[in-house]
């Protein structure tokens, strides 16, 4: 079976290819030309030059596939301007849609994220059925995802073809060569560089097993369902100690209040603007921090047969690929000054 992936370069999608490539499946990844290929790089992958925003590309690209792994999407919190990434989440879906029916396309797995599913008033783990809407989105980002999948959901439901969605919680490992805004949390806290923290939560897991879950998706979801591919649900506390454990580093202790950051993060995002630079600390990442970010796994646990590995071995993949991988030098100091039994591999 021939498969195409979208976003096969990137963090995501480069590991639903090396799980696809483990079954055998004869993969072909779309990347646009800017992108790097460094996470596919020596793989036995068909790679074609596309973007989700030109359809008679995405249709060149579907040719001969009998499935397709919609992973591309544009993960930002901030952005200067809005509509490149609502172009990119929301009409690159609705193309990529075109494409997938216009060649016969018998099965395609859409990756969404939990930002498009409610949190609970308790903050009890919220599921698949958690209550929500486009009002209650924070941000850009969750505002275009949620619209997608609203695509996708309609897609599946017109006939048009048959479509499962995956909502990946906050996936940390190896690969995360932008990185993402979680990356770069996990990053700084294994270089030293986290001075502080805020009282907030999320569901942590490994790359690795959502693109497994993506698989299971496949072969075993129900059309037109959706499933959260989580892990364990921490506090940013707690998420600082694991990493803590694995460096050496001190975990940090001061506890910064949310509402008193929001003038910084109208300064940062002011400068943001000015300087063309992403800012550090920004007004839709504080809000959304107010509440803790846990999600339940339940239902793809019982449909899907999904398993994710212990929290800890995560963080341990996360932390060695950013040390080894993209700062050895800081790495080999860390490595000399920790215990044997504590060496990152």
């Amino acid at each position: 079976m021939k498969v195409l992936v979208t976003g096969g370069s990137g963090f995501i999608g480069s590991a639903v290819i090396r799980a696809l490539l483990e079954r055998h499946y004869e993969v072909r990844s779309l990347i646009r030309q800017s992108s790097s290929r460094e996470n596919i790089t020596g793989l036995p992958v068909e790679v074609v030059i596309g973007d989700l925003c030109d359809l008679p590309s995405l249709k060149r690209a579907a040719r001969g596939c009998q499935a397709l792994f919609h992973v591309a999407a544009d993960y930002r919190l901030w952005v200067p301007h809005p509509f490149a990434l609502y172009q990119t989440n929301i009409e690159g879906t609705r193309n990529i849609l075109q494409a997938a029916a216009a060649n016969g396309v018998e099965r395609l797995v859409y990756t969404s994220s939990v930002a498009t599913i409610g949190l609970t008033l308790d903050g009890t783990p919220a599921n698949e059925e958690t209550p929500t809407d486009i009002d209650q989105m924070i941000g850009h980002y969750k505002r275009s995802k949620f619209e997608a999948e609203g695509l996708v959901q309609e897609w599946t439901q017109k006939g048009y073809g048959a479509a499962i969605t995956v909502n990946p919680s906050t996936p940390i490992g190896p690969r995360d060569i932008k990185p993402t805004p979680t990356g770069k949390m996990i990053r700084d806290a294994a270089l030293g560089r986290m001075p502080a923290y805020v009282d907030t939560g999320l569901n942590i897991v490994h790359v690795d097993d959502v693109a497994a879950g993506h698989l299971l998706a496949f072969d075993r979801g129900r059309i037109g369902h959706r499933y959260i591919l989580g892990g364990t649900d921490l506090t940013l506390r707690e998420i600082f100690g694991h990493i803590s454990n694995l460096t050496g580093n001190r975990a940090p202790r001061l506890r910064l209040p949310i509402r008193g950051l929001m003038p910084v993060a109208h300064l940062a995002e002011w400068w943001g603007r000015w300087s063309h630079t992403e800012p550090r600390i920004t007004l839709d990442a504080l809000q959304m921090a107010q509440k803790q970010m846990f999600y339940s796994s339940a239902k793809a646990n019982q449909e899907l047969g999904y398993q994710p590995r212990p929290v800890s071995e995560a963080f341990q993949d996360a932390v060695a690929w950013f040390l080894n991988e993209r700062h050895p030098v800081e790495a080999a100091k860390k490595q000399s000054s920790l215990p044997s039994n504590e060496k990152l591999g």
